[in-house]
């Protein structure tokens, strides 16, 4: 490898996080197929696995991964954290300059991974996102949730001024310095936190990419519709009031 391939290997090193709590069923899997994804953009990366408190064994399966993949680093909490705050604190362990994470079910189709680094890498975006709701999306799942996320996104898009279709989808990559940037102002803990980053960054002039994405709804969720489209609007409501203040 001659010496700017290999500079440039290391500055576009990827730190990619996948946040999981109780998905012994699935880690594995999802872990080659991460990797072999990786392997065709990049040689250097590293996994890093923000296990949250499982109680079905993800963290023994996590640890034995560590040990068969040297890219592999577990992060295990023993209380439950929230999805926001395990995504928190992996980031601030990675050591890549494009940050990334992704959904443990794999619901966005890997074959979009190498755009989503690309835009940080190649494209000069500081944050991009992958969109369940544009046009050329392809997206498959329940009414009941596309009416709900339709109706969330809406009313994110007119109380806190967002110009993104999609907040929500868990297929996101950020350039190192931008998103720390922001990292500590974000309050949210757990589901909100992809929306405050997205909605911080845009108020801070960040360029942000949204691409259409295919999307399939995984076998399962964690997601409680009720409870958690209550806590989202309540966390619209707290970051309208902040920004209304300032």
């Amino acid at each position: 490898m001659n010496k700017l391939l290999r500079e440039r290997v290391i500055m576009t090193q990827i730190s990619l996080i996948l946040p999981a709590y109780n998905e012994a069923e699935r880690l594995k899997d999802t872990i080659r197929e991460v990797a072999d994804a990786l392997n065709k953009i990049t040689p250097s990366f590293e996994v890093i696995i923000a296990e949250d408190g499982s109680t079905d064994g993800t963290d023994k399966i996590a640890e034995e991964l560590t040990k068969e993949y040297p890219y592999i680093k577990h992060l295990h909490s023993k209380d439950r954290l929230g999805r926001g705050k395990a995504l928190n604190r992996a980031f601030k362990s990675s050591k890549g300059e494009v940050l990334a994470y992704i959904d443990v079910d794999l619901a966005t189709d890997l074959k979009h991974l190498e755009e989503l680094i690309n835009s940080i890498s190649e494209e000069g975006y500081d944050f991009s996102t992958g969109s369940r709701m544009l046009k050329e999306s392809d997206v498959k799942r329940s009414f009941t949730r596309l009416i709900a996320s339709k109706g969330f996104n809406l009313l994110t898009r007119l109380l806190l001024k967002s110009e993104i279709k999609d907040h929500q989808c868990g297929f996101k990559a950020f350039k190192r310095e931008p998103l720390f940037d922001i990292l500590d102002e974000v309050k949210d803990e757990h589901w909100f936190w992809d929306i405050e980053i997205l909605v911080r960054a845009q108020r801070r002039g960040y360029k942000i990419k949204e691409f259409p994405v295919k999307w399939r709804c995984g076998r399962k969720t964690t997601v409680d519709l009720k409870r958690d489209v209550i806590g989202m609007g309540t966390q619209i409501i707290r970051l309208w009031r902040e920004f209304k203040k300032a």
